[in-house]
């Protein structure tokens, strides 16, 4: 099993990074909350990887704090949640909001998570509520700001594999950009952009 990936990244992408290691590119899906910190094509990243084995297909996770693996591991251990939605809910909500929206017991505020529906938020809540890794809340990813050009590019294409419509997404997006301006960063913006369709 691959825990740890170390390398230079070939390409990325909001829902996937490829990270070239010992002349091997590795496919890793990974969470916005882990893409916000990623450098650019050819910078260095090391990656938790929690690695998902199917009879047909074995998968590559990759987050940038211990935080985000814990979670994701907790969350695919409830019944009907699976690596994808739960790389959603984390795409979806900061790693330690996630935790206090849990602790609160905020099914509203799970549901907002695009692609997670009422039963599933309770879900969440029910089986979490316990068992939630405390001491690791404090951890945040680190900050990176992507080349001005590409930030609208990115905006959208993080709204739209979150399953916002494109036209709602193009909406919001330059809404966010003009409220904050293009040099706020990818992390800042993205947020405004969810505060707009949310609207």
């Amino acid at each position: 099993m691959i825990a740890h990936l170390r390398g230079r990244i070939l390409e990325k992408q909001p829902t996937r990074v490829i990270v070239e290691a010992g002349g091997v590119g590795y496919d890793v899906a990974v969470p916005l909350s882990t893409f916000y910190g990623l450098g650019e094509p050819g910078a260095e990243v090391a990656l938790r990887v929690h690695t998902h084995v199917r009879e047909d297909a074995l998968a590559l996770y990759g987050f940038a704090t211990a935080l985000e693996l814990d979670l994701f591991d907790r969350l695919i251990s409830i019944s009907g949640i699976g690596p994808k939605l739960a790389l959603a809910v984390l795409s979806g909500i900061e790693p330690p909001d996630l935790v206090g929206a849990i602790e609160r017991g905020d099914v509203a505020r799970l549901t907002a998570i695009p692609g997670v529906g009422k039963k599933t938020s309770e879900r969440i809540v029910l089986e979490l509520k316990d068992r939630l890794p405390r001491a690791r809340v404090t951890e945040a990813a680190g900050d990176a700001t992507p080349a001005v050009g590409s930030v609208r590019d990115d905006l959208l294409s993080a709204l739209v594999n979150l399953g916002y419509h494109r036209p709602l997404a193009e909406k919001a997006v330059d809404a966010s950009l003009k409220a904050i301006g293009r040099d706020a960063g990818f992390e800042r913006t993205l947020k405004q952009a969810l505060r707009e369709v949310a609207k």
